[in-house]
């Protein structure tokens, strides 16, 4: 009952930290500097992670499927299985979890220290609003971000797909028919579906992480625990919104 009771105060104050940054929506072009830094640590510093992991799943992915496939004759639709698989759920799904781990502890950590020494209630005390200077550009700059990853790590999990059927030489498929059957599956809904959701898990992500780093209370040890409990929010969020909206896009 008291988790529960836990769960429903941090929705609150997820929920109430969201409103009280879209009143301010309308000086977000007044903070250009502030949400170029996001989009800085957002996109451009979680990019190479994200480029490293994709095309290795992609790769498994290929080489898993192209193992199984064989028995039924059907290795030539491996292309569409990567491509599909990256596009609907994959790319997003692995894009959101590592923005999760090393942009959402990063936030966590930010927040909950400047909550544990005072600077947000300095903030306060001149008529400040954290959530205009802290939460809205981070916020604005994930909705711009995440779709730009999601993008990249499809491409480059289908690139890794098409390395592997390549050169292993069991599967043996060039990259022309490849990428044939990928593109003959593959339809604009698919890519919609996934850049959705990787707006949706961003989105969360990050107003999660920013909730739980202004709400820290005590002294530096809790930032430690504030930025664990956000990670792990963060990932349950996303697996579990991941088959909502799964269900709902349909």
């Amino acid at each position: 009952m008291k988790q529960f009771t836990h769960f429903l105060e941090g929705f609150g104050s997820a929920v109430q930290l969201l409103f009280q940054s879209a009143r301010f929506v309308g000086t977000l072009p007044r903070q250009r500097a502030r949400f170029i830094d996001q989009c800085y640590l957002i996109g451009y510093t979680t990019l190479p992670i994200v480029a490293i992991l994709c095309f290795f799943m992609g790769s498994v992915l290929a080489l898993q499927s192209g193992y199984s496939m064989e028995n039924f004759g059907a290795k030539q639709f491996i292309g569409s299985l990567v491509g599909l698989s990256f596009a609907r759920e994959l790319g997003p799904v692995i894009v959101a979890i590592l923005v999760a781990g090393r942009v959402g502890s990063a936030i966590t950590a930010e927040l909950a220290s400047m909550k544990v020494y005072q600077e947000v209630d300095a903030l306060v005390t001149m008529n400040i609003p954290p959530a205009r200077i802290l939460v809205l550009p981070r916020l604005a700059a994930v909705l711009v971000m995440m779709p730009v990853l999601a993008i990249i790590g499809n491409l480059i999990g289908w690139f890794g797909g098409a390395v592997v059927c390549k050169y292993v030489e069991s599967i043996a498929i060039e990259p022309e028919a490849y990428f044939s059957a990928l593109r003959r599956y593959m339809k604009f809904k698919d890519v919609g579906t996934g850049l959705m959701k990787a707006e949706i898990f961003g989105f969360v992500v990050v107003l999660i992480c920013c909730s739980i780093g202004l709400n820290t209370r005590g002294g530096p040890r809790e930032i430690g625990a504030s930025v664990t409990k956000a990670v792990v929010v963060s990932l349950i969020s996303i697996l579990v919104l991941d088959y909502f909206v799964t269900k709902a896009l349909m």
